[in-house]
């Protein structure tokens, strides 16, 4: 009996111990300039990355290592997953680490990549993606979506979400006004045919919209992580 007693003493200490810092996770996340939530066209991306299994392959997740740095860059950051839900940090590397991949190549590039990768990477091993050129974007929920971001903790406003048709289509037509789409998710997004389809908007623009993205929104010339350190 006193040995179940210690055992269940040891273990509710134990347990304690790892839980309670879940509690004042937010204070330990470091602030970033630059960190923001997905436009609908990205979030939109995001699920389609997910859906068709992208992370099984690829990890978002550069170790503070030498050799992952001199290859894809700048270690990861807690922040550039603060609105992430689900994280997509990976577990295997079949294929590259894209936590900075975004501006590294082309839109043509990316929509060739993911039409017939081996003409870009004669080495690859990546299946062809060629059917989301001609599949329809459906963003009829793209609302919801925005909805359920905010309820886990994304800080998505009601003007963003009440917008989110509008934003979505403004983002991937350049030639569409985009004042109050930039007010709302800032001066620097990038608003474009992503897929160089002007007649629809494709699975193929909200992926490529959602890679352009990711590590594209921090500059690590400014960057100072003893700055950030000093504002939490």
């Amino acid at each position: 009996m006193w040995l179940i007693l210690a055992i269940v003493a040891v273990v509710s200490v134990g347990g304690i111990i790892e839980i309670s810092p879940l509690f004042f996770l937010e204070s330990t996340v470091e602030k970033v300039e630059g960190v923001r939530p997905y436009t609908p066209l990205e979030l939109a991306g995001r699920d389609i990355y997910i859906r068709e299994g992208c992370y099984l392959c690829h990890s978002q997740m550069i170790r503070p290592l030498r050799d992952e740095v001199e290859r894809y860059g700048h270690y990861s950051l807690a922040a550039e997953s603060m609105y992430d839900h689900p994280f997509q940090w990976g577990s295997k590397r079949t294929g590259p680490d894209l936590a900075r991949v975004g501006g590294k190549y082309s839109d043509a590039w990316q929509v060739e990549h993911l039409t017939d990768p081996r003409s870009v990477v004669p080495e690859s091993v990546m299946p062809p993606y060629a059917f989301l050129a001609r599949k329809t974007l459906d963003y009829t929920d793209i609302q919801d979506k925005l909805r359920a971001m905010k309820t886990v903790g994304v800080p998505y406003t009601e003007d963003q979400i009440q917008h989110a048709k509008e934003d979505l289509e403004t983002q991937a037509n350049p030639t569409a006004a985009s004042r109050d789409f930039k007010a709302r998710y800032g001066q620097k997004i990038a608003q474009r045919n992503f897929d160089g389809n002007p007649d629809q908007i494709t699975d193929m623009a909200a992926l490529i919209a959602y890679l352009q993205m990711l590590g594209a929104g921090i500059d690590f010339h400014t960057y100072h992580p003893e700055k950030a350190e000093n504002q939490r």
